[in-house]
């Protein structure tokens, strides 16, 4: 049928599409069948009340012109049949008071309900989804009482729900979702007792649910997802709702439990709770709900740290229709039962990544044959990965990363030829990468980054050609080259195969790969020039090829694409450095470590390259000017010419920075020192440890404030301690961890042994002060750290933690994570700082196990205190004794904590609900009435919301601080899993 713009030729026009249906009640069985195309035209005609262009004036069975060549009729060519009728644009207008039924679902209609629809008032069925239509819903339309189904999604309606629609008694099902609809739901809406689905998903509605649709005791289906709805599920709401089959309220602002009451409803096929705040333990039944097909509580704060928290999964066998189970970001604590082998064998996907999930990862997961999805990712699953997902033929997706997995690498998966995506990376799996993950022919991403694999990597995986999204094998152990078949990977966007020991050249192949956009080959040992076939990779944006044996210049194609990072330091590239392209913002390149560059943009700081000017015999310019020189001055200028030289070489060598001042101020001397601390006057001092005293002052050869740290030599341990800090902080750079400047080492004015370090100066001093500050700092310390603030600074700790156990070239386990070691700049930037008691990894055998306990009491791991050897693990308990300090504003050892109590039980047993009773006053919400009582003029209504999302953080927290200081090291998070936690936990806070 013919576009049109109005709604009441829309209306014509479906009268005409319904011809098929309705016709043969009109027509008369002695006319030729396309008589009643003519009489169903000559019905409409009888409809139309006004036509005042006389469109229809044509149409008349008394004329010799047949109904074909009426105005506005368009036939058939093989047969005399209509189908066509354009009357747009004739202002007609027709009196259709008997029409019952419009549907209009699924066109282009734009512009507004015209409120003449009212007149329709025998309308049972209003039909006007999948449009672009926009305005209010027309309050006219509060007459048509007789309307059993409305359907209004997909378009683009605005302002708010009606509350008229409440009068429409007949009501069975109204649909409004994917428009613009805002405002609060409307109570009336209580009023549909016949109400069987309700859906508005996908609008700006907010507030909360009335009470009165809760006691729609029909209602079947309810979607209320994406929008912004607030406040808690009734606890009886499955008493209320006993028909419910589906409830969409996902994506939404919902907090507190999930009511257990919905084990009550026993029709229940499809539930989405997912992407709210709800909290507490996942009570339901689930034995009564046999038709479960769909359970989403995915993205909420889910977990009560309860024994038998993961107890509901035992209630869901019998749920023998379930095809999705997505319970990941959440908190849920615990081992996954057994009985999750015995769910139904129709399930498809499988979700718990992101909790606290403990133990082993069950073999009877085997069983779910149908499974196409398995996430468990970021978690703290142990032991091997079970051989019985071997079985699992259907599976597309298996993210088991971020876990504890140890053992060889399951050579099983290479029988699971469907797999899409495939992600182990940072667990401790051992052994090669299996040739059989060639079979595996669909796999677009494979990460297998953060393990010790070791062997070549196999050349079938170079032979996928279906790998487009990424292939990560980074932080491995992997040797060897990469061999031509690169090139079968047109269709890649990343390549990582950074921090490996693989050699050789990169191959001219790689120029294949002109999918790439992200290209890290860094830590290596790869060798050669820069292969010139990359100039062909016109999609790269970050390229990263540091920390190799690359030689040559940089190629000038490099200025030709269009990169947004390139990072080529420390290789043995030489010549001139470019100054197009990417070469023009020195924050993008990275190219120190490469001693024979030169040029560049001046930001670079490099010295000038040489210009040798080549005259047309062959000869430069100094070589002419020498052979006219007299013999009798030879000696003045090869005198001159040496100083020249001597001044270019000099010229050439950048200019120190910061992190490379310790070589040319490696000779400072302790009388220096003595002068800078003015005799190391009390006056200077700053801090005091086992090992050393710290003082501050202006130290002349270095020109600038700094931090002396003054070993104190008649201590024992302190000379130790003094050689494992220069060792570790000669090569470890981080933008939070401590800056050294550079060190002492020399003998005092009476024959002594003296040693310091020098450090930049931090103006805020460390967490100690500002956690516990003094009586005297009391009452100079500005106003105490907000959350946010401590938050920022958790997240930098944790950057270093993560740098110092994951990409130092050595790991180093620091030891002595405390408040007083961690250093704030003006900033408030977090640096650590004391390494005197840090250990590289692997330990040496003497170094296996401590005596006594290593680090200070009450941060310091439980298994050092009995001998165990020091690992990444204890520093994660430390940083968790941390977090949870910062929180409470309570020491690990103050005096409440006796027999047998420590902060990590304390904070637990408060957790959820009385969390806020020993949390720091400082970070508490603030209520309207503490508002009002100090005067401040403000906008209230949303203090609440915003007080609830404070607490929802502080929540957050105290469980990550708990996750990290358990007992058995086995069980502690990673740095992975904390940095996104506080990440997430500060987005949620900012956004809110």
């Amino acid at each position: 049928m013919a576009y049109v713009s109005s709604l009441f030729h829309a209306i014509i026009i479906i009268i005409i599409a319904l011809l098929s249906s309705w016709l043969p009640t009109l027509a008369i069985a002695s006319y030729a069948r396309n008589h009643t195309d003519q009489l169903a035209l000559m019905a409409i005609k009888s409809s139309i009340t006004h036509d005042p262009q006389q469109v229809l004036q044509t149409w008349n069975t008394s004329t010799s012109l047949h109904f074909c060549q009426w105005e506005g009729v368009t036939c058939g060519r093989r047969h005399p049949r209509v189908t066509k009728l354009d009357l747009e644009s004739r202002a007609i207008v027709g009196a259709l008071f008997r029409l019952q039924k419009l549907i209009l679902i699924n066109n282009s209609f734009t512009g507004e309900i015209p409120a003449t629809l009212s007149n329709c008032t025998r309308l049972t069925v209003l039909g006007l989804s999948r449009n672009k239509l926009t305005g209010n819903l027309p309050k006219q339309l509060a007459s048509l009482i007789n309307l059993t189904i409305i359907t209004l999604h997909n378009n683009r309606f605005t302002g708010g729900i009606p509350s008229f629609l409440g009068n429409f008694t007949f009501l069975e099902a109204i649909s409004a979702a994917n428009n613009r609809l805002d405002g609060i739901i409307p109570s009336s809406l209580g009023q549909l007792q016949n109400l069987n689905k309700i859906g508005f998903s996908n609008n700006q509605l907010y507030g909360i649910i009335p009470p009165s649709i809760y006691n729609l005791s029909s209602l079947s289906i309810v979607d209320f997802s994406e929008n912004q709805i607030s406040g808690e599920l009734p606890s009886d709401i499955g008493l209320m709702l006993p028909n419910l089959e589906n409830l969409q309220i996902w994506g939404n602002k919902f907090t507190g439990s999930i009511p257990v009451s919905f084990s009550n409803c026993s029709n229940l096929e499809d539930i989405n709770l997912a992407e709210n705040g709800f909290t507490g333990k996942i009570g339901v039944s689930f034995k009564r709900i046999p038709n479960l097909r769909f359970l989403g509580l995915f993205s909420n704060s889910l977990g009560s740290w309860e024994a038998d928290e993961m107890k509901f999964i035992d209630s869901m066998i019998n749920c023998s229709k379930l095809e999705r189970l997505l319970v990941h970001e959440n908190q849920l604590r615990g081992v996954l039962p057994d009985s999750v082998g015995n769910l139904s064998s129709q399930l498809k996907s499988l979700a718990f990544g992101r909790n606290l999930i403990y133990g082993n990862l069950p073999a009877g997961i085997g069983n779910l044959v149908k499974l196409e999805s398995l996430a468990m990712q970021i978690n703290q699953l142990t032991g091997v990965i079970p051989s019985e997902i071997g079985n699992l033929e259907n599976l597309k997706l298996l993210y088991l990363h971020d876990n504890n997995f140890i053992g060889k690498f399951p050579d099983f998966i290479g029988n699971l030829s469907l797999l899409n995506e495939l992600d182990l990376s940072i667990n401790r799996l051992e052994g090669k990468i299996p040739q059989n993950l060639g079979n595996c022919r669909s796999l677009a991403l494979l990460d297998l980054s953060g393990n010790n694999l070791t062997g070549p990597i196999p050349v079938e995986l170079f032979q996928l050609s279906s790998l487009s999204k990424a292939l990560n094998l980074a932080q491995n152990h992997l040797v060897g080259s990469l061999p031509q078949e690169i090139k079968k990977l047109k269709s890649l966007t990343r390549l990582d195969l950074s921090q490996n020991d693989l050699i050789g050249a990169i191959p001219d192949a790689i120029g294949s790969c002109t999918s790439l956009e992200y290209l890290n080959l860094k830590s290596n040992s790869f060798q050669g020039p820069i292969p010139t076939t990359m100039k062909d990779l016109r999609g790269i944006r970050n390229l990263d090829l540091s920390s190799n044996n690359f030689s040559g210049q940089i190629p000038r194609f490099l200025e030709q694409l269009n990169l947004s990072s390139l990072n080529l330091s420390f290789n043995n590239l030489d010549g001139e450095v470019p100054i197009t392209g990417i070469f023009k913002n020195a924050s993008a390149i990275a190219i120190d470590g490469n001693d024979r560059l030169c040029g560049g943009i001046p930001e670079l700081h490099l010295p000038k390259c040489d210009i040798k000017e080549t005259s047309k015999k062959g000869l430069t310019k100094s070589r002419v000017i020498l052979i006219v020189i007299p013999v009798s001055s030879f000696l003045v200028v090869a005198m001159a010419l040496f100083l020249l030289f001597r001044w270019q070489r000099r010229k050439r060598q950048p200019e120190p920075t910061g992190a490379s001042m310790m070589q040319p101020f490696s000779r400072v001397s302790y009388g220096s020192i003595l002068k800078a601390t003015d005799e190391f006057s009390e006056q200077n001092l700053i801090g005091t440890g086992s090992f050393s005293a710290v003082y501050k002052d202006f130290l002349e050869p270095v020109g600038a404030l700094v931090a002396i740290k003054v070993l104190q030599l008649e201590n024992q341990g302190a000379l130790k301690s003094f050689m494992a800090e220069c060792e570790a902080l000669k090569n470890i750079r981080h933008r939070n961890l401590v800056k050294i400047i550079t060190s002492c080492s020399s003998i005092d004015f009476q024959g002594n042994d003296f040693k310091a370090l020098i450090y930049e100066f931090m103006p805020n001093g460390n967490l100690e002060r500002w956690l516990h500050p003094s009586p005297e700092q009391e009452i100079l310390t500005p106003p105490r750290l907000n959350l946010r603030e401590r938050l920022t600074i958790a997240i930098d700790v944790a950057n270093a933690i993560h740098y110092l156990h994951q990409d130092c070239e050595v790991p180093i386990i620091h030891c002595d994570l405390k408040p007083s070691n961690v250093l704030l700049d003006s900033d408030m930037v977090a640096h650590i700082g004391d390494f005197g008691l840090a250990k590289f990894l692997p330990l040496k055998p003497h170094q296996s196990s401590s005596i006594g306990i290593r680090g200070t009491v009450g941060y310091a791991a439980p298994e050092y205190g009995v001998g165990s050897e020091m690992t990444k693990e204890g520093d994660i308990y430390s940083f968790g004794i941390l977090l949870l300090e910062m929180m409470t504003r309570k020491r690990p050892i103050d005096p409440i904590f006796e027999e047998g109590l420590n902060l990590h039980c304390y904070v637990m047993m408060a957790l959820p609900d009385r969390l806020m009773e020993i949390i720091e006053p400082a970070l508490l919400p603030v209520h309207d009435e503490e508002l009002e009582a100090a005067s401040v003029q403000r906008d209230y209504s949303h203090d609440e919301e915003r007080n609830q999302k404070l607490e929802q953080g502080l929540v957050s927290l105290a469980r990550i601080g708990l996750a990290c200081s358990v007992e058995s090291p086995r069980k502690r998070i990673n740095t992975n899993k904390i940095i996104h936690e506080l990440r997430r936990i500060n987005g949620f806070l900012t956004i809110n």
